[in-house]
């Protein structure tokens, strides 16, 4: 079994990974780590973890660890990917894995040098609902895609939480934009070539709360918005010359009616809805995570995507100060 090592205990990691690890197949939750030490031993604890660290230091120096998923605040993603692998051990990092694309550079240096395994946390990428949306649109099911339209947002004015400060790496963007701009690239397998976008801020915060974005694809363009101030909402819908296929629910499916995908003809008289029962997508990330890293053909979520994806978020912001079309 895989031994995992938890650096942090923040909200992300006890309420949905770090039980999705311990219910995993190949890997177990072995020690907790937190700059303070009750804390941590108190996770540790609950998930029958034998070890517990008062510090990420300990838990990196320790043997007893194959690899880390790191939950921290997105500003110190970087620096203790980059001290994981070069402590010999695996990553698993939470998303945005850096909060500029140039970043990572130094994530795979670190990768490289040490034969280590890491990736960034897009859970998405492994639930199945997302793989029959993009098998649906290689089969052609809606013919060439011509839009694709998406929404993400939820209301949070709470000045001490970490997605309303900069200094964290806060912001709608880092936090939510990801998950529209990923699963339109992995369900399509195309790249953006430009992007223009209004962004606003927060007056007090300082972080970016609403942006509207429209990013070209060349035979296709993304439209979406995302927002930390607006009602709760989740949607995806790619349309196509012969039909469309709508996600109601497709980042977080438990709170939207569970994972389903509907698939219109083109003139929208025949419906096919695609549900899945059961399925947790941090325990199959987890788990094929795990499998990659013991020689298996399970494919991950790599660095050089990362890159990918976070260039298209650093135009955004461009777009947004500049008013005009930028290139990715």
């Amino acid at each position: 079994m895989f031994r995992w090592g938890i650096m942090s205990t923040a909200n992300i990691g006890v309420n949905a990974v770090i039980p999705a690890i311990a219910a995993s197949e190949n890997g177990v939750v072995h020690a907790i780590a937190s700059r303070n030490a009750t804390r941590a031993r108190e996770v540790a604890d609950r998930f029958h973890a034998p070890l517990s660290f008062g510090s990420y230091e300990d838990l990196l120096a320790s043997d007893d660890i194959d690899g880390v998923y790191i939950p921290l605040p997105t500003s110190q993603h970087i620096e203790w990917a980059v001290k994981a692998a070069n402590a010999g051990k695996h990553v698993l990092c939470e998303k945005p894995i850096a909060l500029n694309a140039a970043q990572i550079d130094d994530v795979i240096k670190a990768r490289d040098s040490n034969g280590v395994v890491v990736s960034e946390a897009f859970m998405v990428t492994y639930h199945p609902q997302w793989l029959k949306v993009r098998a649906l649109i290689a089969d052609g099911a809606i013919g060439p895609v011509r839009m694709v339209q998406g929404a993400f947002s939820y209301y949070n004015t709470d000045g001490d939480n970490m997605r309303n400060i900069p200094e964290l790496g806060g912001g709608a963007l880092p936090d939510i934009g990801v998950y529209p701009t990923v699963s339109t690239r992995f369900s399509t397998g195309q790249e953006p070539q430009r992007v223009s976008a209004t962004v606003r801020r927060d007056p007090n915060f300082g972080t970016d709360v609403w942006s509207s974005i429209r990013a070209d694809f060349g035979e296709f363009e993304l439209s979406f918005y995302v927002s930390t101030q607006m009602a709760l909402r989740q949607h995806m819908c790619f349309h196509g010359e012969k039909g469309r296929i709508e996600v109601p629910a497709p980042f977080n499916a438990d709170k939207f009616g569970g994972p389903r995908i509907q698939l219109h003809d083109q003139g929208n008289s025949k419906v096919e809805e695609f549900r899945f029962i059961g399925p947790d997508q941090y325990r199959l990330q987890a788990e094929a995570f795990v499998r990659h890293v013991k020689g298996g053909d399970d494919p991950i979520f790599t660095l050089e995507d990362s890159i990918k994806n976070q260039k298209l978020i650093d135009a955004i912001y461009k777009a947004g100060e500049s008013g005009n079309w930028e290139s990715v």
